[in-house]
């Protein structure tokens, strides 16, 4: 099936420029995008015969690509916003922990899990690397809701086996079970819905534990998300577990979780010297999660830093240690918390709109395969823009994005694809 839309069409290929198309057309077919063009006549040697009914028209809307929260706590939404007062630790301890652990009531997972999924569908999130819990069934459901609405996402059963609840507690055996399940049921590599090996950190999993988790990955060739060095006192706790490992991402590597499959690790905000060397030599993203980091008083990751390195980077709302689930919020933020670094470290430049908005689309992106661009050959993730309250006239194009990403909402995504599919609006009860 083939589709033509034009708009204003907005996208980065390269981290320090947008490609901006003025009433432009894109064209769709099978899901992937074919070619963008300013006017129908260039795209005409890329399509087969078009009818009128194949050509969409959005006006003066803006077209971009979608959003991916490239790391996001789906059983914590009902905490959002809640206990923003305290640090990692104890926030876990006495919220995060007996929250999940209502997860082993399958109902009580499925209600949560809508209103997750539909508040994402809202701010126009279409791919997400997520930690669902230990609980395969409830994890299960998380799945399948995702494959029922059409959004893509990377979904983890968490593995923890010591510092935890009693309720969340699951031994190397019972979790390599729960993840084969899993994999039988979702196991296409091509599918939008696909397991991801999830320890949840090293101060949770035993030895044993991180050492089944990468022999699954093996296995399966299955992506890797967790934590790390998200926090001095974690770290510190990591050092005194590990004590053979040289650094906290060394501890993960040891076990076959650093990028021996894909992989990608929330915060990085302490990361540096060894720990970084090795994330460049094994390709490991970094999902900065700005809102959560000032929350929890984790600290400014050096998000600059990566980028000039070369690390592959993407952005996560972390909730609940983050309170939004907005992902242009996110790209806010990461531009502030780079301004603080820059302010520290006048050597520092601080992030760009177009360096931003690069991270949080193609970069991103790139975890799911050829998604966040607009180039041929990538899938058609995105977002129509209505801007008009926003008094679009008096603005550029590139003014106009900005604004929304500063001061527009949900109100005014018009519609949302993901691979080429509009998704309609996710059930909640």
């Amino acid at each position: 099936m083939k589709k033509v839309y034009k708009a204003h069409i907005l996208f980065t290929k390269e981290k320090d420029h947008f490609e901006v198309f003025e009433n432009g057309y894109i064209a769709v077919e099978n899901g992937q995008v074919v070619g963008v063009a300013s006017s129908l006549d260039e795209l005409a040697p890329h399509l087969s015969p078009l009818t009128s009914e194949d050509v969409i028209d959005f006006g003066d809307k803006l077209l971009i690509p979608a959003m991916n929260d490239m790391h996001v706590h789906a059983p914590q939404v009902h905490n959002q916003g809640v206990a923003m007062d305290l640090e990692l630790l104890p926030w876990l301890q006495n919220y995060t922990f007996p929250e999940e652990s209502k997860y082993a009531d399958v109902e009580y997972a499925e209600r949560m899990y809508r209103r997750f999924l539909h508040t994402q569908w809202l701010f126009g999130t279409m791919r997400s690397v997520v930690f669902g819990t230990v609980h395969t069934e409830s994890t299960r459901v998380l799945m399948k809701l995702y494959q029922e609405t059409g959004m893509g996402a990377l979904v983890g059963k968490v593995a923890m086996n010591r510092n935890c609840p009693d309720a969340l507690c699951e031994d190397a055996e019972a979790t390599v079970e729960g993840y084969e399940r899993l994999i039988a049921e979702f196991g296409d590599e091509n599918a939008l819905v696909r397991p991801i090996i999830t320890p949840r950190f090293v101060p949770s999993c035993t030895p044993e534990l991180l050492k089944a988790c990468g022999e699954l990955a093996k296995k399966y060739q299955l992506p890797v998300q967790s934590h790390l060095s998200e926090n001095t006192s974690e770290i510190a706790w990591v050092a005194e577990l590990e004590k053979e490992s040289t650094s906290y991402g060394d501890a993960y590597n040891r076990y076959g979780l650093f990028g021996q499959t894909p992989t990608i690790m929330a915060h990085c905000v302490w990361t540096n010297g060894s720990e970084l060397e090795l994330m460049k030599k094994n390709r490991v993203m970094v999902a900065h999660c700005p809102t959560s980091n000032f929350n929890l008083s984790s600290g400014l990751a050096p998000v600059r830093t990566f980028l000039d390195e070369g690390l592959p980077i993407g952005l996560g709302s972390d909730i609940s240690g983050g309170h939004d689930l907005n992902m242009f919020r996110m790209l806010v933020y990461a531009i502030q918390v780079s301004k603080m670094h820059y302010q520290q470290d006048k050597n520092k430049v601080f992030l760009t709109l177009p360096e931003i908005f690069w991270i949080a689309t193609k970069s991103a992106g790139s975890f799911f395969g050829k998604v966040g661009s607009f180039e041929p050959g990538y899938d058609f993730d995105a977002l129509v823009i209505d801007d008009a309250v926003l008094y679009p006239s008096e603005y550029s194009l590139l003014h106009r994005l900005e604004r929304f990403i500063y001061v527009g909402d949900d109100r005014q995504i018009v519609h949302r694809f993901c691979r080429g599919k509009e998704v309609a609006e996710p059930k909640v009860f």
